[in-house]
């Protein structure tokens, strides 16, 4: 059935989608919670999917947010959707929230015992029977979807929100996670009872994208400056075109699929990894999105191309400013290229721990004379992470943690790309610009390993990045080959070199600690 994941995050498959079908969107996004902790980035995760959907042109986008979202509300919308839908059209569900567990419903349809659902602002947990009909439990998703099936009816569900999970990173924000009800609830509702007994192979239609791995939570991280949420943020960017590779106006689920993984891991810095169900696309070509042209990437002349082929937009015109909001404490030496809005960075100039806006720590014993490096290193970061969001490559690095400790061994890759020419670089913790490899003027089969790394000093966040370009790069890579290279230097090079080429960036954060801190 479609439990764990459900609540976690969602997504489904649009299996031969034809050209004539019309889709829908319902989106909620809840940040007020009368009667448990608040979010910050919820609602804006809502208002954003639904402006893509817009700027796609879904016509008919319900949107709710805060205590707009009842579930007599959501579901009276849900049913409007479904009944003016047909065979082949489209009804994409978003919801950005709290999710939590409870006491299972219905007897025996939880391996574990537990019931997911989505927490809505009438809920409250101090009065579970009075309050009840203010959840949506994971069986009457499962019920809800059937109704849509029985008509022909393809489901996109995006649920950016968890149930579960452990941190073991430093994080400031929040996490998408609501305590776990111990009280039984009231009987269950006739949708919840019938949903228990939907089998997966009953919604051959439906696909789910969980926002993490059932091991790890859904917090919110800092996007341009802001509490969001990563998957959200990278669907909604999907929406935009994105993700569509070839230009077809269509995204499949391997598009999708590449997308995704590579931005909420990117945005989230490595804290979370999203899940699909099924975990195998139903077939090569299924698809899981169509977009009108105007959604496509459009080149600098305004005319709509392939994603694939298009040239990236300008870093500048993805909201990259070049400056990093940064607060110190303690004396502060006189900085470059510092200032800006938004959730910042920090500097403990008597520690010399350096943070990021998620409250990780980025770097330890950072002297004063080091810490414009680190300035620089992460708007540098801020410059690739612009071109990355419009054209991710693929990395990896395994085995796959959060944070890794002193004396894990790790390895790292860089599959083929099919561009001509590479670049691997590390961004260390240190502000150091390190190259690993340069490969030019190849012919699309780049490869590049590292095998049995060890974690060791200086601990923190460093990044490894790979470039995959058409365009010349012997002068960068000339330049990354000089000892001591910097950078604010590097990042001068990108911009006239590599700024709005045909590339592809992939970045792998790697946040590293003391053994047993």
């Amino acid at each position: 059935m479609l439990r764990k994941a459900l609540i976690s995050c969602v997504f489904f498959g649009l299996s031969g989608l034809p050209a004539v079908a019309a889709t829908s969107a319902l989106v909620v996004g809840i940040d007020i919670y009368p009667h448990e902790v608040s979010l910050d980035g919820a609602v804006k995760d809502a208002r954003d999917v639904s402006r893509a959907l817009k700027a796609a042109d879904v016509e008919t986008v319900r949107e709710f947010v805060n205590e707009q979202a009842t579930k007599s509300a959501i579901r009276a919308a849900w049913l409007e959707l479904v009944g003016t839908a047909t065979k082949g059209d489209t009804i994409i569900f978003t919801y950005a929230g709290h999710g939590a567990q409870m006491p299972e419903l219905v007897a025996g349809s939880e391996a574990d015992g537990l019931d997911e659902f989505l927490e809505l602002p009438g809920f409250d947990r101090s009065r579970p029977g009075e309050t009840a009909k203010e959840i949506i439990v994971d069986n009457e998703l499962n019920a809800w979807f059937a109704e849509a099936e029985a008509k022909g009816i393809q489901v996109l569900f995006v649920s950016d929100s968890c149930y579960s999970g452990g941190m073991n990173r430093s994080i400031s924000g929040k996490t998408r996670l609501a305590p776990t009800v111990r009280a039984q609830l009231p009987p269950p509702s006739d949708e919840a009872v019938s949903g228990a007994a939907v089998k997966d192979a009953d919604l051959s239609q439906v696909t789910i994208l969980a926002a993490s791995l059932e091991s790890q939570p859904t917090p919110e991280v800092v996007i341009d400056g802001e509490p969001r949420g990563a998957l959200s943020w990278s669907f909604a960017r999907a929406l935009e075109g994105a993700a569509d590779r070839d230009g077809d106006g269509m995204i499949s689920r391997v598009e999708l699929e590449d997308y995704v993984f590579s931005n909420v891991k990117l945005q989230s810095e490595a804290l979370q990894v999203p899940n699909f169900t099924p975990q195998v696309p139903r077939s090569d070509r299924e698809i899981v999105l169509s977009l009108p042209r105007s959604a496509t990437l459009a080149s600098a002349n305004g005319i709509a191309t392939s994603a694939r082929t298009s040239k990236l937009k300008p870093a500048r015109d993805m909201g990259w400013t070049g400056k990093l909001a940064l607060s110190v404490d303690g004396q502060a030496p006189k900085l470059e290229n510092v200032g800006g809005s938004g959730v910042p960075y920090r500097w403990d100039a008597a520690s010399g721990t350096f943070y990021t806006p998620n409250g990780d720590v980025a770097g330890e014993h950072v002297a004063a004379d080091m810490v414009q490096g680190v300035v620089d290193k992460f708007i540098l970061l801020d410059f690739l992470k612009a071109l990355a969001a419009q054209k991710p490559g693929k990395v990896s690095l395994t085995p796959v943690k959060d944070i890794y400790s002193a004396g894990d061994r790790l390895n790292f890759d860089a599959p083929q790309s099919g561009y001509a020419n590479m670049l691997v670089f590390n961004l260390a913790n240190t502000g150091d610009v390190q190259l690993l490899d340069v490969q030019i003027a190849g012919s699309g089969s780049h490869v590049f390993r590292l095998r049995d790394l060890e974690v060791v000093k200086p601990f923190g966040a460093d990044h490894l990045v790979v470039v995959s370009t058409n365009a010349p790069v012997d002068a960068v890579a000339a330049v990354l080959a000089t000892p001591g290279v910097d950078a604010s230097e590097f990042l001068r090079l990108l911009e006239e070199r590599l700024d709005g080429t045909d590339s592809t960036v992939a970045i792998q954060p790697l946040y590293t600690r003391e053994r047993g801190q």
